[in-house]
């Protein structure tokens, strides 16, 4: 790529230390860029946990110079930001060319425990990659995704995580004039199966990206050779398989939809990446889609593992000069690890599911389970409330399951789960006590965060801190956290979407 702008002459001291080995080893997925001018930065929240694991000064980021870093006014002594390149499917239709169109790649730290991390700023202005975009992004949407993003790492689920969010002091046209923010994010990187689809064109890049993946991500598999007994790529492809997996079923066990699963969101760590036209289901829907533009429901609650399938798939396109000596031998080779996926899904979802109810990873009765998400779905159950409900039911408190699906319809099922639980000698209140250590109380429900993001673009932080407490804290039963559990008014949900950008 050709080189952009030159390197902003302010520079901060408050982060020192970063490292560019992608930019190094990769320049052609590259291209040097800088922040845009910030008129007026403001630090709205700070990830002290976060920054302290980054081996950082939360005091220095706050000062002036820090803002200033995490703003994109200024980059960081001795780094060299760059803006990313990458192609994707976008809803099935391949872009030939992508990129961060609003996201500036400061460069990598590696933390206390050892791991190198990108950081990342996102909606610092516009880069050869915008588009016709202005780059910049708006304070709603970039504290959405500092939200949503800590409370999946709270939840266990493999995640980008959020630094900081700064407002710019610049107002940025959308529907409307809104405050400007740029959001620090951080990765295990922002290899992208998108990544892999640029690079495909020009073949001479695939092999090394697949090899910086593999050093950087999956390390056990470096020493293997090209073209011995274990390819060392048809391994990397089953390690992203088995990652993503992982991911998806993890989404699912938590009603989690992540809304627009095009291939530039679908990391090659297996962290979740972009939270922009995601939300949590209340009412449990399996066709439920919230982004504006899902139209025919591609990216749909029960579709993400077939979707993330689909994506797998255009991953293994890209790797296939290198699986095997003729095409016919390489495609049959991927075809086969590829159809590994559906077991490796189910595997995940229903052991997960198994410690939801209560029940060992080998209870050996999955059609429990799909029972239970069966009356669920028929009677629109709220899908955080309904495990909480179960573990009630095992204390002697059947209020919360009957307010949720009606007692003459669970009867049946409820007596079919206590006869296992019974066969498998569990005791009622030690299995409570455990599916209240799986099953979250407090999840960003869509009502609670869009009244605390309208609030905060108002310029009151207080809802949105409140909430952010609760969520980073979801299996801590608080009093004055229990309005966080309740689902919402079906009067809100009939009508709530998302959007892109936001």
């Amino acid at each position: 790529m050709s080189a952009g702008p030159d390197s902003p002459t302010r520079t901060s001291p408050a982060i020192t230390g970063f490292e560019r080995t992608f930019a190094d080893e990769l320049s052609p997925l590259t291209v040097a860029w800088k922040g845009a001018d910030v008129p007026d930065p403001r630090l709205l929240v700070l990830n002290e946990e976060l920054a302290e694991t980054l081996g950082l000064d939360a005091a220095a980021l706050r000062a002036e110079d820090g803002i200033a870093l995490l703003s994109g006014a200024a980059a960081p002594a001795g780094a060299d930001p760059v803006a990313t390149a990458y192609s994707g499917h976008q809803f099935g239709n391949y872009a030939p060319l992508l990129g961060d169109g609003r996201a500036l790649l400061l460069g990598e730290l590696v933390d206390m425990n050892g791991h190198r991390v990108d950081v990342q700023l996102k909606g610092s202005g516009p880069t050869p990659f915008s588009r016709g975009g202005d780059g910049f992004a708006v304070v709603g949407p970039m504290l959405r995704e500092y939200l949503v993003s800590e409370a999946m790492h709270a939840l266990g689920i493999p995640t980008t995580r959020s630094l900081a969010v700064v407002a710019t002091g610049r107002d940025v046209r959308r529907e409307r004039l809104e405050p400007g923010a740029v959001l620090t994010r951080v990765a295990a990187s922002h290899l992208r199966v998108g990544t892999f689809e640029l690079a495909a064109r020009n073949t001479e890049l695939v092999q090394p990206l697949s090899d910086y993946a593999i050093s950087r991500h999956y390390p056990d598999l470096a020493g293997l050779a090209p073209n011995g007994s274990r390819n060392r790529y048809l391994a990397f492809f089953e390690a992203v398989l088995e990652r993503q997996a992982a991911l998806v079923a993890d989404w699912m066990l938590v009603g989690f939809v992540h809304g627009v699963m095009n291939t530039d969101n679908t990391t090659i760590s297996g962290e979740t990446i972009d939270y922009g036209p995601c939300a949590f289901l209340d009412a449990f829907d399996p066709a439920a889609v919230f982004s504006s533009i899902d139209h025919g429901g591609r990216y749909a609650f029960a579709n993400q593992s077939d979707v993330l399938k689909w994506n797998l798939a255009r991953l293994a396109e890209t790797l296939l000069p290198l699986v095997g000596p003729t095409a016919d031998e390489a495609i049959a080779v991927m075809t086969a690890a590829l159809s590994t996926f559906d077991t490796r899904y189910q595997q995940h979802f229903l052991a997960g599911m198994a410690r939801k109810i209560g029940l060992t990873d080998t209870f050996g009765e999955p059609e429990l389970v799909d029972d239970l998400v069966t009356l669920m779905a028929a009677h629109r159950a709220d899908w955080t409330g309904t495990f909480r409900a179960l573990a009630a039911e095992l204390r002697g408190d059947p209020t919360a399951l009957a307010d949720a699906i009606p007692r003459e319809h669970t009867d049946p099922w409820l007596r079919r789960w206590h006869g296992t639980l019974d066969r498998l000698g569990r005791d009622p209140a030690q299995t409570a006590a455990a599916m209240d250590r799986v099953n979250p109380l407090y999840i960003p429900r869509n009502h609670q965060v869009d009244f605390a993001l309208r609030a905060a673009t108002d310029g009151d932080l207080t809802p949105y801190e409140r909430l952010m407490d609760a969520v980073t804290h979801p299996y801590e039963p608080r009093s004055e956290w229990a309005h966080f559990g309740a689902p919402a008014p079906a009067s809100f949900n009939d009508s709530f979407q998302t959007f892109c950008g936001t």
